[in-house]
């Protein structure tokens, strides 16, 4: 969707800049497949701030979305492209032959009235799902299952797309977009083409309100803390952080510490990102 600039006729108009709506269809979401949201405010299940920063915000509601993409061999209508509060991706509706519904992500050149379907003799289309297995070297994929069955887990943000590299035994490579290299089995299911909403990373949001909309609360910088508060704090004016590397307001190193766990699919990458 185009980008679309405003006359600063105030400060925060200035920057900002909304993308239109020419692609999305006029029309309420589904109510079948809306789910409430509770606010947490960043809260875990023990009521502790997990994730600071969070709280406030507009009202969302949740729309269940197929990940799987499990439903073979039936045909499916796209009945709507529809606005998705809770990722930066849009959704598309779509009528199977069968008489349900289900929302999709909606991937580039998906269009009202075009016909998806999955299954492993379908056409190489934008929007259709099959396995890796059956798909041609050098496709463009998103929605990808990490384990057969469990449902897409990477490249589904929007404008994110991976590449077919290569098939060898029970694995198909794919490179990522940040450039890393990892094996998939061969019976994951992915989604053809690149998720849609192109330009939603080069949105400016303009002024502070916007931010909050988004429950996103304000973050303060250390250095301008007092020592109590953060190792980065205190000193008279501007002053340097005072340590080899700068650290967390709990003294946790924030540059270079390796903060990833060890985990089972480590061993199928192939090569580390960029």
């Amino acid at each position: 969707m185009p980008i679309r600039k405003y006359r600063p006729t105030t400060a925060s108009r200035r920057f900002m800049t909304v993308l239109t709506k020419e692609e999305l269809s006029d029309v309420k979401p589904e109510k079948s497949l809306l789910r409430p949201v509770p606010k947490g405010g960043g809260r875990d299940n023990k009521g502790r701030v997990s994730m600071r920063h969070r709280g406030g915000g507009h009202k969302r509601r949740y729309r269940v979305v197929d990940f799987k993409r499990d439903k073979d061999g039936v045909w499916a209508r796209v009945a709507s492209i529809e606005y998705d509060p809770n990722r930066s991706a849009n959704i598309a509706l779509v009528h199977y032959a069968d008489g349900e519904k289900r929302y999709i992500l909606a991937p580039v050149g998906l269009q009202v009235d075009d016909r998806v379907m999955s299954g492993e003799q379908v056409d190489i289309r934008a929007g259709n799902a099959l396995p890796l297995s059956a798909m041609p070297l050098g496709t463009e994929i998103h929605n990808i299952e990490l384990e057969p069955g469990r449902g897409g887990q990477l490249c589904r943000s929007a404008g994110a797309a991976a590449q077919l590299m290569a098939k060898e035994g029970k694995f198909a490579q794919v490179r990522l977009p940040s450039g890393e290299m990892r094996l998939v089995y061969l019976g994951c299911r992915a989604t053809v083409g690149r998720v849609g909403n192109l330009d939603h990373s080069n949105v400016q949001l303009g002024k502070a309100g916007r931010s909050r909309w988004l429950g996103r609360r304000p973050h303060v910088r250390g250095v301008a803390m007092a020592p109590n508060a953060h190792p980065h704090g205190g000193g008279e004016g501007r002053s340097p952080i005072g340590k080899s590397s700068p650290v967390t307001p709990w003294g946790k190193p924030t540059l270079g510490a390796k903060t990833r766990r060890k985990k089972r699919s480590d061993r199928l990458i192939v090569k580390r990102r960029k």
